[in-house]
């Protein structure tokens, strides 16, 4: 079984959302032994927003058309499809920023979301392929979101990714949060706590 682990804040050693994806791959490899496990550092290694170059992949230009900058902005997109759909398991740090996911994250999904890999188009509307596999997020959040009608409609940062990964295929979707981290160390050690226990068993 191979474990894809994949980063994405920029706050190094105080990231909540990097806590709780090491301790879900700690505990996914304890109760799947032989996981070998591939790591992605978006945060220290952010792909390129969509632009002219990192287009020629989505748009099929044939290659003896492209020019140098999107060769190798294929070849980064190739690299991270590849990666993608080799693994079994997803394990994603996804903390919420202004509402939504991190923009480096969003730009690797960006790079994933390709017809005729990740999915396609039929004459019913489109269809993934990118089916079988397990995506385990840690959602960290500095307010409380989840217990309100107001909250809920304000972030895209769950929501966002639970539709993606399902437009990929990817129907086994699990969450581990821990939100009001920002609300005091009372209100971080009890988020903490209950993402643990969130952890045990999703990541069983």
């Amino acid at each position: 079984m191979k474990l894809l682990h994949v980063d994405s804040s920029v706050l190094a050693a105080n990231s909540v959302s990097r806590q709780l994806t090491a301790r879900i791959v700690a505990q996914w490899q304890a109760t799947h032994p032989g996981t070998t496990v591939e790591y992605l550092d978006l945060g220290a290694n952010a792909p390129a927003h969509f632009g002219p170059e990192s287009l020629g992949y989505r748009l099929g230009i044939d290659a003896s058309q492209l020019t140098e900058a999107q060769k190798r902005e294929n070849a980064v997109t190739d690299a991270f499809l590849t990666q993608f759909l080799a693994a079994d398991v997803i394990v994603v740090g996804a903390p919420l920023y202004n509402f939504t996911i991190p923009s480096q994250l969003k730009a690797w999904i960006d790079r994933l979301a390709q017809a005729g890999r990740t999915f396609k188009y039929t004459e019913t509307g489109p269809v993934g392929l990118a089916g079988g596999k397990t995506v385990i997020v840690a959602s960290s959040r500095g307010g409380i979101y989840s217990t309100s009608d107001a909250g809920q409609a304000a972030e895209h940062q769950e929501s966002y990714l639970k539709v993606v990964f399902g437009f990929f295929g990817i129907t086994d979707v699990r969450f581990v949060r821990a939100e009001g981290v920002g609300l005091g160390e009372a209100s971080k050690t009890a988020a903490l706590a209950t993402a643990e226990q969130q952890i045990v068993a999703e990541a069983a």
